[in-house]
């Protein structure tokens, strides 16, 4: 098979694939096959009708153009893979000469165009600096945490006055809408300002005492009217606050591992400084990003977005907000040009993913949505998503060989050590791994996807 490859534009490639009537022989044999177990001839079983008959009755050409659909997906991966292209998008096809229908002499010609992977020229990593906050820890962040320690302890205790942000409290809750009572919630215990309830429901209770009644209008949150704007009625039944415990040894022997108080805050400062040290990592990564995309041009095929940014406004039934569709596209882009980025730094590193690398992402993943691991991995497996999250695992280790390259300081000028962070790098020699380039991203075509046939029929003066 002999396959000449044409660059439309950085992002789009022709195939020009000429196959061979030998090439083509074991697809006319199976069409001869399928269509033997398709139709019924009186005096033949089903899969017994020989070719000579089915071309009296069903007709060369069909079986030629049977054998054609069956065998262009086969052919199409064949070119990808001996020619090294990189799809990113589902192929088009064009069949631009057929073989002769008599005696299925000639070769097959076919023009396959498909979005594919730019190339992308890496920077040099080593000349990348990245700034991020000090890590500093003072008192007030021990004590801070300490409190945050302490509220697990507390016990809420009644008061008479009015109610305030953190306060709890106790209330009724009544929604109408056009006059009709359509839900209703009573005595429930609320945190003021923790925004888990009503919108506009912490406005409402702010300053109000203890059998106070107020109205506001606000949308539903659940149920039969969700999303609808319905008025509130809210009874603050009582106002309770949060009383801690005194930070004292008592408290630290209750509370921790640690017999004293001054033992307690030790390893309160240094939790908050590891906090404070991920928050960098974190930081850092997404400045990295960031820059990375500042210094590489990294185009992206056009269709490619536009079908991530249909699918999206679908979703949220939105297609006609051409605010949010601006907003969705430029997200959609910086996605797809750093899944490019970084599956190219993921290829030059031969980064592989073990098995025990996507089983904790998995694990993480189920956590995430409070599903069970078990059940996540089978929805995941349904839908084909495994070769994706694969892609994910790897890019976040690529990302963290570029950590592991760059130079990171604090606002200080202090290098910071983000070991942690690029250790991840380093699973490179674990057993029972997958390729990198065998994951595409969810919204990436795989090369095993299948061509879209823009012509299989023959012209007229072909017959």
């Amino acid at each position: 098979m002999k396959t000449t490859v044409e660059k439309l534009s950085p992002t789009r490639t022709k195939l020009t694939i000429s196959v061979t009537p030998e090439e083509l022989q074991p697809s006319i044999k199976h069409a001869y096959e399928h269509i033997a177990e398709q139709v019924t001839i009186p005096g033949f079983r089903k899969g017994k009708v020989p070719p000579p008959i089915i071309d009296q009755r069903v007709g060369k050409a069909a079986v030629l153009e049977h054998a054609v659909n069956e065998g262009l997906d086969g052919f199409y991966r064949r070119a990808v893979e001996e020619n090294d292209v990189r799809p990113l998008g589902r192929p088009e096809a064009d069949i631009t000469e057929w073989p002769n229908e008599k005696d299925f002499s000639g070769d097959l010609l076919l023009t396959i165009e498909v979005d594919v992977r730019p190339e992308v020229k890496l920077p040099d990593f080593d000349d990348i600096t990245i700034t991020v906050d000090a890590a500093e820890v003072g008192v007030d962040d021990v004590e801070e945490e300490l409190d945050r320690l302490r509220s697990r302890f507390g016990t809420l205790v009644t008061v008479d006055r009015p109610a305030k942000t953190g306060d709890f409290a106790q209330i009724d809750l009544v929604a109408v809408i056009g006059g009709e009572e359509v839900d209703t919630a009573a005595n429930i215990s609320y945190e003021i300002g923790s925004g888990e309830l009503i919108d506009g429901i912490d406005e409402a209770l702010d300053t109000l005492t203890a059998g106070e009644t107020t109205t506001f209008e606000a949308p539903l949150m659940g149920g039969d009217h969700e999303g609808e704007n319905a008025q509130i009625t809210v009874t603050l039944n009582a106002v309770k606050e949060r009383e801690l415990p005194e930070a004292d040894d008592d408290f630290a022997q209750i509370a921790s591992e640690f017999d004293t108080i001054g033992e307690l805050r030790q390893s309160l400062r240094t939790q908050v400084e590891r906090a404070k040290v991920f928050g960098q990592g974190t930081a850092a990564r997404d400045q990295l990003v960031d820059k990375l995309l500042e210094l590489v041009e990294i185009p992206v095929p056009e269709q490619l977005v536009e079908d991530e940014v249909h699918r999206h406004l679908e979703q949220e039934n939105r297609l006609e907000d051409d605010v949010h569709r601006a907003e969705v596209k430029e997200s959609s882009e910086k996605t797809f040009k750093t899944q490019i980025l970084l599956d190219e730094v993921a290829q030059e590193n031969d980064v592989k993913v073990s098995q025990d690398e996507l089983t904790q992402y998995l694990v993480q993943g189920a956590a995430q949505y409070g599903m069970d691991p078990n059940e996540f991995v089978k929805i995941l497996s349904e839908n084909g998503q495994i070769p994706s999250m694969v892609g994910e695992v790897a890019r976040n280790k690529a990302l963290a060989i570029i950590l592991g390259k760059v130079k990171v300081v604090d606002s200080n000028g202090k290098p910071v050590d983000l070991a942690e962070f690029t250790a991840i790098a380093d699973g490179n020699d674990t057993d029972a791994e997958a390729p990198a380039d065998e994951a595409p991203a969810a919204e990436e075509a795989p090369a095993e996807e299948k061509p879209k046939k823009r012509s299989t029929k023959k012209k007229a003066d072909d017959k």
